[in-house]
């Protein structure tokens, strides 16, 4: 689509400015869908813990508070951004930045459906490891700028934490690269064509597992929320900041939120693919649904368990945080690498034929 849109422009515009035009609106329809669900999804969340709460949740701004993410954007953008007396002025803007600008840089490489990408590029898993582990970068910078010594110490424990789960992160995404032969997303989803039995799921179910434990630690999100244990270092990293820059870093947690639940859909549940797939009567009564409805749908429902976790689990202590990511992810992750080798090498069920 973008590269009909490229020769169209190239007919009355200079070639490099047709390209540059492409690029911003590619961007643009990229971030922007992101942007509008990473609101909304704040919406959801309050709403879904409240229900399981027994409470109501937003329900004042619009109809059943639909508008509601609109109204706490305006009360952030409109708030005074309070910069600390002894603080580093530069690096305390350019954290969030850091912390936000890899969350949105990754979705370069995320199909959405058969040829919807930005750019389908073969080192795709590699490439989205690499960006986000950059976010490690904001969360110490803004705790070392902040010059105090809560957010210095929510920094520490942060990287620290963000660090342990990459490894098991990496680790299982190894597994997946095993049975697929590709770096390439779409080529890894194209693997699994063939109906819910071809998925990577089912061989790599601890690795399922493992991924997505690491994913909520990567987000910081609860159980494995330390960074912001407000009953022991107040806010963590982000306690000095106010207005919109504590908003981008909240923008950031979102964002990185459906990216880990994209990469789970591709990765271990067939991305775009109909679960229905090869089955008599359901496959053509579902043929309608589109691709892109599929993965929705798998996100959708992954993003539904981030905030059912966070209404049903307390806090980990910070050495039961790491014991499980050192003790337990590590090891099995390592375990499971020699299991789909040994399964490769003995052709086993229809993932290695």
């Amino acid at each position: 689509m973008f590269d009909a849109l490229q020769a169209f422009l190239s007919g009355f515009l200079f070639d490099w400015l047709a390209i540059v035009i492409t690029l911003v609106l590619q961007a643009v329809a990229v971030v922007l869908p992101i942007m509008l669900v990473v609101a909304w999804l704040t919406y959801a969340e309050r709403k879904v813990i409240g229900y399981m709460q027994v409470r109501m949740g937003p329900n004042r701004v619009g109809p059943i508070g639909l508008l509601q993410p609109i109204a706490d954007a305006l009360k952030l953008m409109t708030k005074e951004v309070i910069f600390p007396a002894q603080s580093n002025k530069y690096l305390f803007i350019i954290a969030p930045v850091l912390a936000l600008a890899p969350a949105v840089t990754a979705w370069a490489v995320i199909p959405f459906s058969e040829g919807m990408v930005v750019s389908d590029i073969n080192a795709g898993v590699l490439y989205v490891l690499a960006v986000s582990s950059i976010l490690v970068y904001g969360i110490i910078i803004a705790g070392w700028a902040s010059n105090s010594k809560y957010a210095f110490l929510g920094a520490l424990r942060g990287s620290a934490q963000k660090i342990s789960y990459e490894i098991a992160m990496g680790f299982a995404l190894v597994t997946v690269l095993m049975i697929a032969g590709s770096m390439n997303l779409t080529e890894i989803v194209n693997g699994q064509k063939g109906g819910v039995f071809h998925w990577y799921l089912l061989p790599l179910l601890p690795m399922f597992f493992v991924y997505f434990i690491s994913g909520l630690a990567e987000t910081n999100r609860t159980p494995f929320d330390v960074i912001e244990g407000e009953a022991e270092i107040v806010a963590g990293f982000h306690v000095d900041y106010s207005g919109m820059t504590f908003g981008v870093f909240m923008l950031a947690e979102y964002a990185m939120m459906i990216l880990i639940s994209f990469m789970t859909s591709i990765m271990f549940l067939g991305g775009w693919l109909s679960p229905f797939e090869g089955i008599p009567f359901l496959e053509p009564m579902f043929a309608w649904v589109p691709q892109l409805g599929w993965l929705a749908f798998k996100v959708s429902f992954l993003l539904f368990v981030f905030l059912w976790l966070r209404a049903t689990f307390p806090r980990y202590r910070y050495d039961q945080l790491m014991r499980l990511g050192w003790k337990v992810l590590i090891p099995v992750t390592i375990v499971w690498v020699f299991v789909v080798g040994a399964m490769q090498y003995f052709s086993f069920g229809p993932w290695f034929n």
